[in-house]
C-alpha cells in the first residue's frame, strides 16, 4: 500500500498546487491573468498530467469522492477507502501550505480573499445559495464520475482514460465556477479552508458531503450502465 498512498498523496498536491495555485496566483494577475478560463484548465491539466503519471502506480484517485465513487461501483475495496482518503488529504494540506508560503511573499496578500477556498451564500463567486450549491457539488460530481467510470471501463479505449477525465474536470470547473468556486473534490476544499478558517470550515461539511453522495450516486448507476449490458452494439449489424 505505501507506493500507492505515495502516489495519491503527491498526485492530491498536484492537483491542489497547481488548480488552486492558477486561482491564487494567476487568475487575476494584472493585464495578463488567465481568468476563470484558465484556472479551468488548469485543473484538468493537473489531473491528465497525474493520472498518465502516478495512475499506473495508484490507479489516480486523488479524490475522496473518486474514491467513494469508484468503491460504490465495484472497482475499489472497501478496506482502501480510509487509508486512500487520508494520503488525498495530506496531500492537499501540503499543497495548501506551500501556496501559502507562495503567495504570502507577496505583500499585501489576504486570506480573507478567499485563497481558492469553496462557498455558498456570501461566499459564493456568484453569491448562489446553499441550495444551488448542493446541487451544483452534487451533479457535477455525478456526472465526473460517470465519465471517470466510463472511460476507465475495460470496453473503453485503451490509453484515453486520463485525457477524458481530465477534459471532463475541466468543463466542471467552466460551469461551476461562478456557483462554489468548484469543489467536486473534499480534499481540493478542505486544504485551502484549513488555512482560511471561519466561514471556510463551517461550510467545509457541504464540500464532503455533496461530492461524495454524486459519486456514490454515479456508482450505483454505473453497475446498471456498464456491467449490466453485454456490450455496445455494432452500427450496422
Amino acid at each position: 500500500m505505501t507506493p500507492k498512498l505515495a502516489a495519491e498523496l503527491i498526485g492530491t498536491f498536484w492537483l491542489v498546487l497547481g488548480g488552486c495555485g492558477s486561482a491564487v496566483l494567476a487568475a487575476a494577475f494584472p493585464e495578463v491573468g488567465i481568468g476563470l478560463t484558465g484556472v479551468s484548465l488548469a485543473f484538468g491539466l493537473t489531473v491528465v498530467t497525474g493520472a498518465y503519471a502516478l495512475g499506473p502506480i495508484s490507479g489516480g484517485h486523488f479524490n475522496p469522492a473518486v474514491s467513494f465513487g469508484l468503491w460504490a461501483g465495484g472497482r475499489f475495496p472497501a478496506a482502501q477507502l480510509l487509508p486512500y482518503v487520508f494520503a488525498q488529504v495530506v496531500g492537499a494540506v501540503i499543497a495548501a501550505g506551500v501556496l501559502y508560503v507562495i503567495a504570502s511573499g507577496k505583500a499585501g496578500f489576504d486570506l480573507s480573499a478567499g485563497f481558492a477556498s469553496n462557498g455558498y451564500g456570501e461566499h459564493s463567486p456568484g453569491k448562489y445559495g446553499l441550495g444551488a450549491a448542493a446541487v451544483t457539488e452534487v451533479v457535477m460530481t455525478f456526472m465526473f464520475l460517470i465519465v471517470i467510470l466510463g472511460a476507465t471501463h475495460k470496453r473503453a479505449p485503451v490509453g484515453f482514460a486520463g485525457l477524458a477525465i481530465g477534459l471532463c474536470l475541466t468543463l466542471i470547473h467552466l460551469v461551476s465556477i461562478p456557483v462554489t468556486n468548484t469543489s467536486v473534490n473534499p480534499a481540493r476544499s478542505t486544504g485551502p479552508a484549513l488555512f482560511v478558517g471561519g466561514w471556510a470550515i463551517e461550510q467545509l461539511w457541504l464540500f464532503w458531503v455533496a461530492p461524495i453522495a454524486g459519486a456514490i450516486a454515479a456508482g450505483g448507476v454505473s453497475r446498471t450502465l456498464f456491467d449490466s449490458a453485454e456490450g455496445p452494439a455494432v452500427t450496422g449489424k
